[in-house]
């Protein structure tokens, strides 16, 4: 009975095709973990600045309303001004956030930034957008009642 031996010639390039690969698999999942991490650091920034922002304008409230009939109410176009302004001190461009009055006891926004990628760059993908909302009213009680 004749027995077949492998070709080793075959079997040169398979580790070396193996290394490379799990090398690749690797670095993504590093990349994944580091970049990731990364990003839910900038996640936090955006959503502290919306948040922020969104209680500065909260508390633009419209005096004349409040000095004339003792309700107390947002000023809309002060409260964006005032966000808007300290958003784009925080160096947000115009384009990047959004103002909005939910209603004349609350006001909205929302910031959008980019996360820069360090290892994930080698496979295309440079940056990746993050985004936060938040809503506050003006506190109108005692610290801790609105």
């Amino acid at each position: 009975m004749i027995r077949h031996r492998p070709d080793r010639h075959m079997e040169r390039g398979a580790a070396t095709v193996f290394v490379v690969g799990m090398s690749i698999v690797l670095l993504v999942c590093a990349g994944l973990v580091v970049d990731g991490g990364m990003g839910i650091a900038a996640r936090m920034r955006v959503a502290d600045d919306a948040e922020q922002a969104s209680r500065v304008a909260a508390d633009s409230i419209n005096l004349e309303l409040l000095r004339e009939t003792g309700e107390i109410a947002i000023n809309p176009a002060l409260a964006r001004q005032r966000a808007e302004s300290y958003l784009m001190d925080r160096g947000y461009s115009p384009g990047r956030f959004e103002v909005l009055p939910a209603s004349d006891q609350s006001v909205r926004v929302e910031v959008r930034g980019t996360s820069e990628t360090y290892l994930l760059k080698l496979i295309g993908i440079n940056s990746y957008e993050v985004a936060a909302r938040a809503t506050s009213s003006p506190q109108t009680g005692p610290e801790g009642e609105s």
